[in-house]
């Protein structure tokens, strides 16, 4: 009886098995199908694809050109536009932003006969914002307090022409144009901007070498070209970089007209309900003012900007 019983169970377990197996086997293909293509959903990247990127050969820096014979320089010339195209979000908002700021430094740049190729610099040392660094460097331009004096910009408690986009800008003219007469480069002044004219010659000197790609310099300076060359490529040609911007993404300046000022301000907050807006927005079209005051003893003659009306919203603000 017991064999009976055994013999009778695997005769069950046959017929289970067989009937599994029919039952897959006439499965309908298209459920089939269906499964497969949902395990290859799970399993593409459709989408999104990270390749490498071509670099163009004609790459220069205000008319200098790169030397891609060496292959060390390509592989410094590669890691900035790597670096630089894939960090979408931070690319996107610098596009953004010179759309803002460029019509404003340009111009100033062609008065002085410093080529176009040196806003990219700007972007580069600041990417368009007024902050200051760790070591103290201010405005777009990033000067050093020192040095912003030597170039006529006026930096005290008050007031801080480093944030003043045009007053600064023309400096960096100044310096720029002095520096170029030295080094006889736009590379090497470029270099000079981040590490200071003493750096870069104590480096020409000990390595005995007098062009900005022989020199091995540190981190910062070493990348600092490179980086400003990916920049200005990516900037100036987005769709080939895959950036999808359409012309009313930017950011775009507001209109505005100017006020004279040779006596002491009080309140700025004050001042500015006058004009209808608030202290708030009289700071962002003049971030060179640094305290909520002027006391301007001596009488000097400033020139503040005030928005047209129309593009903010009117205040009344405190009453």
């Amino acid at each position: 009886m017991k064999h009976i019983k055994n013999i009778l169970a695997v005769i069950g377990l046959v017929v289970v098995v067989g009937s599994l197996i029919f039952a897959v086997q006439s499965a309908p293909e298209d459920k089939m199908e269906k499964t497969e293509v949902v395990d290859a959903k799970k399993t593409a990247s459709d989408g999104y694809k990270i390749s490498a990127i071509e670099i163009p050969q004609d790459l220069n820096f205000a008319g200098e050109p790169v030397p891609f014979e060496d292959p060390e320089i390509m592989e410094r010339v590669d890691r900035e536009f790597l670096v630089n195209t894939y960090w979408q979000s931070n690319a996107l908002l610098l596009m953004k932003r010179a759309n803002k700021y460029f019509p404003i430094i340009e111009p100033i740049l062609a008065k002085n006969g410093v080529p176009d190729d040196f806003k990219y610099l700007a972007v580069a040392e600041s990417a368009l914002i007024d902050v200051a660094s760790p070591k103290g460097a201010a405005g777009m331009w990033h000067f050093m307090r020192a040095t912003a004096k030597e170039y006529g910009l006026e930096v005290n408690a008050n007031v801080d022409e480093r944030y003043h986009i045009r007053k600064s800008t023309q400096a960096a003219c100044d310096y720029i144009n002095k520096w170029k007469k030295r080094f006889g480069t736009w590379t090497l002044t470029a270099a000079t901007y981040n590490a200071g004219p003493g750096g870069v010659r104590k480096y020409m000197n000990i390595q005995k070498v007098d062009n900005y790609y022989d020199l091995l310099l540190g981190q910062e300076t070493g990348r600092y070209v490179f980086r400003i060359l990916a920049l200005k490529e990516i900037l100036s040609n987005p769709d080939k970089y895959g950036f999808d911007v359409e012309k009313d993404d930017f950011y775009k300046a507001v209109p505005t007209f100017t006020v004279e000022i040779d006596e002491p301000v009080a309140s700025w907050a004050d001042f500015a309900k006058e004009y209808e807006i608030n202290y708030k927005i009289l700071k962002r079209h003049n971030p060179w003012l640094r305290e909520p005051h002027l006391n301007n003893s001596s009488g000097k003659k400033y020139v503040v900007e005030i928005p047209n009306k129309g593009y903010y919203r009117s205040t009344n603000a405190g009453q």
